[in-house]
């Protein structure tokens, strides 16, 4: 015979969710999506309605729904059954609160390699895609147009060359293709949330992202910690007009002894960009699974706004702890 549900149970599977660390009701209690409406209202554009027809879902709603999606790596059908099927999802709609932390202490700024699904074109074909035209072929079939990835690029990806079984070390790293997009992000060293963020084809340099909006001016340090992959005279001379300071060896001159021993102490500041990158890759799956650039910067600029959410319940807990 089965148990008849008992009028608790819901309260009760509730209160238990709640024990074992729910982290849809901590956003709730950190994050206040109320100020994504404008933002999400002009970008849906919906009609007052003055037509008839069915309303629409409410914005914000489907805006955490994209939310669960990314931060548990869901497919679509996926998501509607969990949605539907889980008490901890269904109760991600409270009025939240804004944290509130100020950027200070300087600027990181890194870029990571996000995959996106290989396209298999003719060599023709990718000519014309790096000039920026639409193959001869695609432009009269609608349907494989939509379906090809105008905008994702082949680079190469080195990494170092490991120690072979007889303990020889290859003279060459490895150059491994990749396909896709890159994410460059700047973050401020004293709480490492994401201040800036761009969205770029894989191929693009880094470098040169960072004259792009990159730096945050409202940050209380003007120090700029960032690999070699973004020291030019270009960014040096943009720097320098902005009011920032870069923390780069100067050009064929030799290095002074107390700089060298703080390079150690820079390297530890400079990786704290990678654990983002990490955080993201292992808790979210970066990887763009859409076509085009537009609905990449979508689902990166999302995985961005939940480490940040998730960045936020830590800087809580530690503070509530102090």
């Amino acid at each position: 015979m089965i148990k008849q549900p008992g009028f608790f149970d819901v309260e009760e599977r509730l209160a238990r969710l709640s024990g074992l660390g729910d982290q849809l009701e901590a956003f709730s209690r950190t994050v206040d999506f109320e100020v994504f409406c404008p933002e999400l209202d002009k970008a849906l554009a919906y009609s007052d309605g003055s037509k008839g027809g069915r309303p629409p879902f409410d914005p914000v709603l489907m805006f955490k729904i994209m939310v669960i999606q990314t931060l548990n790596n869901l497919s679509d059908e996926r998501t509607e059954y969990l949605i539907n099927d889980r008490l901890s999802f269904n109760r991600f709609d409270a009025t939240l609160r804004n944290a509130g932390y100020l950027p200070m202490s300087g600027h990181i700024l890194d870029a990571t390699l996000v995959a996106a699904p290989k396209q298999r074109n003719t060599n023709a074909e990718k000519v014309d895609l790096r000039e920026g035209r639409i193959p001869h072929d695609w432009q009269d079939k609608p349907s494989k147009l939509s379906h090809k990835d105008r905008h994702a690029r082949w680079p190469l990806k080195f990494t170092k060359a490991k120690r072979q079984e007889d303990g020889t070390m290859p003279a060459t790293d490895l150059a491994i293709p990749f396909f896709g997009y890159k994410s460059h992000i700047s973050i401020d060293r004293k709480f490492r949330l994401i201040r800036k963020w761009k969205t770029t084809d894989a191929a693009a340099s880094d470098g040169a992202r960072l004259r792009e909006g990159l730096l945050d001016k409202s940050n209380t340090v003007s120090t700029v910690w960032a690999d070699t992959a973004y020291r030019s005279k270009a960014n040096e001379d943009f720097m320098g007009k902005e009011g920032f300071v870069s923390k780069e060896k100067p050009h064929l001159k030799p290095m002074p002894r107390h700089i060298q021993r703080s390079n150690a102490g820079k390297s530890v500041i400079r990786s704290h960009v990678e654990h983002v990158f990490a955080d993201q890759k292992s808790q979210t799956g970066l990887f763009v699974r859409t076509v085009g650039i537009t609905r990449a910067t979508m689902r990166i600029g999302l995985a961005n706004i939940i480490y940040n959410m998730r960045r936020f319940l830590l800087l809580q807990r530690i503070n509530a702890a102090a």
